[in-house]
């Protein structure tokens, strides 16, 4: 076996497994996990607005 077939077989092959890789995360299965996962940051946001509105002093008594 030449090393140069070798090589070839090696490039073909990792190019297939690329290939499936790129189509397992982006079929049509994991659509509700990209969904999901796209949520997570707004999820964040929206509980740390919530935490910071409750620490925040009340406007009469900042002053007074």
């Amino acid at each position: 076996m030449d090393i140069a077939l070798f090589h070839s077989l090696w490039t073909v092959l990792v190019l297939i497994l690329f290939v499936g890789i790129v189509v397992w995360a982006y079929g049509g299965s994991r659509r509700e996990d990209f969904e999901e996962a796209a949520r997570i940051p707004l999820a964040d946001d929206e509980a740390g607005i919530a935490a910071e509105t409750d620490r925040r002093p009340d406007a009469e008594n900042a002053h007074g």
